[in-house]
């Protein structure tokens, strides 16, 4: 009797020890390195093929991503949208130190997806951000169900503090409950 439950018990175990080794086999962890930056969440390999999420993708990748849970689709849509900024009527790329006026141009296309606002923020070489300009669908003229648009910020007069690089960026919020999503970013470098 003694015989037969150590076997079960072998044989039981042999059998767990070799499910989990093969399910390591089956699935590994890969890393994901999109543009020098690394994704969190990374991917996973199955049968030679990688598999990466797609809100990760869509975050880094500057798009919006919707769920349909009845259709169990996952759907990306990437707008393009194209900035400049511009001093008085000189575009520009850099600045100096110090305090300036500024306005932002953006022109969008592409845009597969209702939105119900947008904005333009600009942060710091640390990371703070300040609003630029920004609309609402309750704002007239606002660019609904336009698959493009061009949008002229108001002037802003900001201070670049330190050395280093501005990001410009570009915000919208798809229709529903997503919520604001970065789809553009502009660098601008202060001497």
């Amino acid at each position: 009797m003694r015989i037969r439950k150590l076997l079960l018990l072998t044989v039981v175990l042999t059998l767990l020890g070799g499910t989990a080794i093969f399910a390591d086999t089956v699935s590994q962890k890969v890393k994901i390195v999109w543009n020098k930056q690394e994704l969190n969440e990374g991917g996973a390999l199955i049968d030679g093929k990688a598999y990466i999420g797609a809100r990760e993708v869509a975050e880094i990748a500057q798009a919006f991503v919707t769920w349909d849970d009845d259709e169990k689709k996952a759907t990306i849509s990437k707008p393009n949208v194209h900035m400049f900024l511009m001093d008085g009527n000189t575009p520009f790329g850099s600045v100096s130190k110090g305090k300036g006026n500024f306005k932002v141009f953006a022109q969008i296309d592409n845009l597969q997806t209702s939105i119900t606002s947008f904005k333009v923020t600009i942060a710091d070489p640390y990371g703070d951000e300040t609003y630029i300009d920004g609309r609402t669908n309750k704002d007239n003229g606002f660019p609904t169900d336009k698959d493009n648009f061009w949008f002229t910020s108001i002037e802003k007069s900001y201070e670049f503090k330190y050395s280093g690089k501005y990001t410009i960026r570009f915000w919208m919020k798809p229709s529903g409950n997503s919520p604001m999503q970065v789809v553009s970013e502009k660098t601008v470098i202060s001497k």
